[in-house]
């Protein structure tokens, strides 16, 4: 499987002295889809930061994206990736429509015709409501329903089923599972179901590094509990 992403001894701090992540690698292949697994505080919204451009304070030997060197903040690199956070206040006065429009644009993308994601996700009824006046699992809908729509060679899902209903987590295992036609997805859980119905590959985070990776043969929840050393609390 090619490389896509290549991160090597990666440390970040929120504050100087204090390392949030240290000696922290990982290589992301080629159209996979990767659950970052660890307890609340491992640093997995950490790391979706600072690919997504949104902390500076970090520092790595080597980071590359399809063999070139990467700049995360750079606009070319930042082309290529989407990111929907666990929680996003942010376009709190757009409309679902208004945000999905101006993602596009921003992407230099068509508009595509999204109404099959809308089914799937519940959502058609909040496509022009207000994000700052949907529910939590509604807000996260709209940006879901965006990232899978949008289909960027690089997805980064944060606690991507925090907040929604059943049947919308099904629909969002189904979509993880299928975007290997489009690129990959690296997405952050402390939830092993998530790992076990959708991944390919399994990265165990703590105490802010990289400690096991388990491949898809691999990849069950007592062994992944027994990497993590806490078997009552997942």
């Amino acid at each position: 499987m090619a490389a896509l992403l290549t991160v090597k001894n990666l440390s970040a701090w929120y504050e100087r002295g204090k390392m949030t992540l240290h000696d922290f690698s990982l290589e992301l292949g080629e159209r996979e889809t990767a659950g970052l697994i660890g307890l609340n505080g491992a640093g997995k919204t950490t790391f979706l930061k600072i690919v997504s451009g949104l902390l500076p304070s970090f520092q790595a030997k080597d980071v590359s994206f399809r063999g070139q060197p990467a700049d995360f903040r750079a606009r070319d690199f930042k082309l290529c990736r989407y990111t929907v956070f666990a929680e996003d206040d942010s376009f709190s006065y757009f409309t679902f429509r208004e945000y999905f429009s101006y993602v596009f644009s921003a992407y230099e993308r068509e508009l595509p015709d999204a109404a099959e994601l809308l089914s799937g996700f519940h959502f058609e009824k909040y496509a022009d409501v207000l994000l700052k006046d949907l529910s939590t699992g509604n807000r996260k809908k709209a940006f879901l329903i965006t990232a899978f729509a949008l289909k960027p060679p690089l997805l980064f899902l944060d606690e991507p089923v925090n907040g929604l209903d059943f049947e919308s987590t099904e629909y969002l295992y189904e979509q993880m599972r299928a975007y290997k036609k489009h690129g990959t997805i690296l997405f952050s859980s402390h939830i092993l179901e998530s790992v076990t119905q959708t991944s390919n590959r399994a990265f165990v985070l703590e105490n802010g590094r990289i400690t096991r990776t388990f491949e898809k043969g691999q990849i069950d929840a007592a062994g992944i509990r027994e990497a993590l050393r806490y078997e009552n609390d997942i």
